[in-house]
């Protein structure tokens, strides 16, 4: 079964980008390529708080998380070599559409007072990073179990060249961009 960002993408998306910004080869459009969640516990060296943020991010991806920890130890922080920190899960093909669903469709509408995600989070290569405050917004998580809210990096990593055609290929995908007002100052 095809994941339906995947339809969207190939039957609405890629056509749009192609007739905007005029691609000679069907190659040269950009695409998604993967998804990177990064979450960390700080300083708090608490091995079960790590273990209930790892479990948490297992249950919103459907991927088993890699622990990462202190390259160097660090005295004004009581940070020492080896000491696990946080959790990454890198997502490809059909789970990286599946959770970019998941997340454009369920969590960022249950997110208070939201507004849309900044526009300016791209890193100049066709990236984009949002960071997300809790994780309680996923449906996975039950927000009665939770000992601590923490929450999570998100990356998009794309194809394209510029931030102005990732812009677009998030803006086609359903990514809810914030809209400045007329009267605001930038």
């Amino acid at each position: 079964m095809t994941p339906t960002m995947k339809t969207k993408y190939r039957e609405k998306v890629v056509p749009e980008l192609q007739k905007k910004f005029n691609y000679a080869n069907r190659m040269q459009i950009p695409a998604i390529s993967k998804i990177a969640i990064n979450v960390s516990v700080g300083m708090q060296h608490d091995r079960d708080a790590l273990t209930a943020v790892l479990a948490d991010l297992a249950q919103v991806t459907g991927q088993r998380p890699v622990m990462i920890n202190a390259k160097r130890s660090v005295s004004n922080f009581k940070l020492r070599e080896g000491t696990a920190l946080s959790g990454k899960v890198t997502l490809r093909g059909a789970r990286m559409y599946e959770f970019l669903d998941r997340l454009l469709n369920v969590a960022l509408p249950r997110i208070r007072d939201f507004r849309g995600v900044p526009a300016t989070s791209f890193d100049g290569r066709g990236n984009y990073s949002l960071g997300i405050k809790e994780q309680t917004i996923f449906p996975e998580i039950n927000p009665d179990r939770v000992k601590k809210i923490h929450g999570m990096d998100v990356t998009f990593v794309t194809t394209a060249e510029t931030d102005s055609e990732a812009l677009e290929l998030l803006t086609l995908m359903g990514m809810p961009f914030e809209q400045k007002s007329k009267g605001e100052v930038q």
